[in-house]
């Protein structure tokens, strides 16, 4: 059935990101601070450690933010970068403006220019980061290669994320031409067990499900219900406002909503999922399967969400002379001429 994904072209096209992420992940290795900046994995640890303890969602957002950077050229920590002058940078993008752990990223870096001035990169620092997080929400502590190089270009105009209410099929497609398939997209999915949503993400599932005027059938009706009272239907041409729009757990049907564990895969096969990509994967027999697998093993998940972990941090990396290592990870390297 999964083959049904894929055109000629299409294939030709992951073949070759394949062998990409594969170079590229030669040029990555473990411990690569080990003699340059040996504290590096221990300074970043302790950061997210510390921000986890005012705040168990930041896992959440760390995942979110490292997953927008290397869906867009790569993970090269260019959804970091600041907007300057005339050019808008990636993180003004709509899907991005959400976003959020800029701040720790920033502790990270400041306190590791001071340990080893302009030896650690930004995109590492952004991989490492989000593994800790993962680490303390209860997913598996993952060995993650090192030796990203930071990008120097961040546009707006790049950025194409696959959105919440995303086909299957549109959102395999978008995972394909980063070189992921879709054991990886059922198990990043995955992430979405923990975490918040605005309702404007899903706003449309409870009162105007694809222009119908009617609730997406295929939600449980005690879930749209309870939904309902949370996010009212937003007024006839109102500018949607992010900063005023509230906001609900990802997987509201769960009690485990700051654990990384197999509880997304429940709502799932329940009609429970908040989002409609989501809700999708219990509509074809290979997604369903890995799902029903994740919520029977939940070992089983947390190790192959670990490896589609490595794998998403080595999509379009640079490495070796490529970009360069951002002395702030807000803006790129200022070069004399």
């Amino acid at each position: 059935m999964a083959t049904a994904f894929f055109s000629s072209a299409l294939l030709i096209t992951f073949l070759s990101l394949l062998l990409q992420v594969n170079a590229a992940f030669s040029d990555l290795e473990f411990h690569f601070y080990r003699d340059s900046c040996p504290q590096a994995e221990i300074v970043v640890k302790r950061i997210v450690a510390k921000h986890f303890q005012n705040d168990s969602s930041i896992p959440a957002g760390l995942l979110r933010l490292h997953f927008h950077d290397c869906f867009i050229r790569g993970c090269d920590a260019s959804v970091l970068i600041d907007s300057e002058g005339e050019n808008v940078a990636e993180k003004e993008a709509p899907p991005n403006l959400s976003l959020r752990g800029f701040e720790i990223i920033d502790d990270i870096k400041q306190e590791l220019e001071k340990k080893c001035k302009g030896v650690v990169s930004c995109a590492d620092i952004l991989a490492l980061a989000t593994r800790d997080g993962v680490a303390l929400s209860g997913g598996s502590s993952y060995r993650l290669p090192t030796g990203r190089r930071d990008g120097t270009v961040s546009t707006m105009a790049d950025v194409h994320i696959p959105g919440p209410s995303f086909s299957l099929d549109a959102a395999l497609t978008a995972f394909t031409n980063i070189g992921l398939d879709l054991d990886d997209l059922t198990t990043l999915l995955g992430a979405h067990a923990i975490g918040l949503c605005h309702c404007g993400f899903f706003v449309d599932r409870l009162y105007n499900f694809r222009g119908s005027g009617r609730p997406d059938p295929d939600l449980d009706v005690d879930l749209l219900n309870e939904l309902k009272m949370k996010c009212p239907r937003p007024p006839a041409n109102q500018v949607f406002n992010l900063s005023q729009d509230p906001t609900v757990f990802m997987n509201p049907s769960s009690n485990t909503n700051f654990k990384l564990d197999s509880a997304f895969y429940n709502s799932m096969l329940d009609g429970k999922s908040l989002l409609q990509l989501d809700q999708g994967l219990a509509y074809t027999d290979l997604t369903r399967q890995l799902a029903t697998r994740y919520v029977n093993e939940p070992k089983v998940f947390r190790k192959k969400f670990a490896k589609a972990m490595i794998k998403l941090g080595n999509v379009g990396v640079l490495t070796g002379e490529q970009g360069e290592v951002r002395l702030d990870c807000r803006r790129v390297n200022t070069r004399s001429n």
